[in-house]
């Protein structure tokens, strides 16, 4: 059994874990600055595929929190990294924004509306009927279906909205197809997150705030997990699950000491 203190490197999920609203957690800061001091490898891993990693940089800059663009790991990467293990070269019709299109360029896929080998849908704020319509006829024509999250909706300041996995409901009720989901709860995104830091699970740790994507993709994925309580999770949703992470504490604040932190009781 792994314990905290055998951690050698560290993915976390960064909205309600390391940012909430654009305003930086406590210890959010100070467990980043820790990290890149005693030169940890990390990765700050979300579903959100509509930002390139300088985009989600720059973003992360202005809440007061220094993720230097490698640092960070998105779904849109993490399909184009899977989508290059499977077909080289290979070609897609996207619906998505240049997070999603510019990780498929950079993985060496040609975007087309003929006879693409995938059609990847990803997050988006213009969803067109025009492009659902393409989507639905390429994959009756024998594309095969990618999605980056299963994300039903994504938060605004007006309240939630569809996302991804909405439009990717859309697609399979017409075609009869479901895609295939890259991002989390698919331990797929954090095995290919490792990859990026040469890490291994045995040794690598997971701080997340949602049972149901976080800490079920990391215990699948065999990581030593952290549940936070400052995103959606509380007592009442954690009891819910028939896992456990390895840790629940209040907040990331509490990995900032290097002193052990005792787990929250629940």
């Amino acid at each position: 059994m792994t314990r905290r203190d055998e951690i050698e490197c560290w993915l976390t999920d960064m909205d309600g874990v390391l940012v909430h609203e654009n305003s930086p957690l406590p210890g959010a800061a100070e467990l980043l600055q820790q990290w890149s001091d005693a030169g940890t490898p990390f990765l700050v891993l979300t579903n959100n595929s509509i930002f390139t990693p300088r985009d989600l940089s720059a973003r992360l800059r202005s809440s007061g929190l220094n993720v230097p663009e490698e640092r960070i790991w998105t779904s849109a990467l993490a399909t184009a990294d899977f989508l290059k293990s499977q077909m080289p070269g290979g070609t897609a019709f996207v619906i998505g924004e240049v997070g999603l299109t510019t990780a498929l360029h950079e993985a060496g896929f040609i975007m087309t509306e003929t006879n693409p080998d995938y059609v990847v849908v990803g997050e988006t704020r213009n969803y067109s009927f025009e492009a659902i319509t393409k989507a639905i006829r390429l994959l009756l024509a024998g594309a095969r279906f990618i999605a980056t999250n299963p994300d039903a909706t994504g938060p605004s300041a007006d309240g939630p909205m569809p996302a991804t996995g909405a439009i990717a409901a859309l697609i399979s009720k017409a075609t009869g197809m479901e895609p295939y989901v890259v991002g989390k709860p698919n331990p797929m995104m954090f095995r290919s997150a490792m990859n990026k830091i040469g890490a291994h699970s045995e040794n690598t740790a997971m701080i997340g705030d949602r049972m149901d994507t976080d800490i079920v993709a990391g215990i699948e994925a065999g990581l030593y997990t952290l549940l936070v309580m400052t995103g959606i999770s509380d007592e009442a949703e954690v009891s819910r699950y028939p896992f456990r992470p390895d840790e629940i504490i209040s907040g990331v604040d509490k990995l900032v000491s290097l002193e052990p932190v005792e787990s929250d009781e629940i």
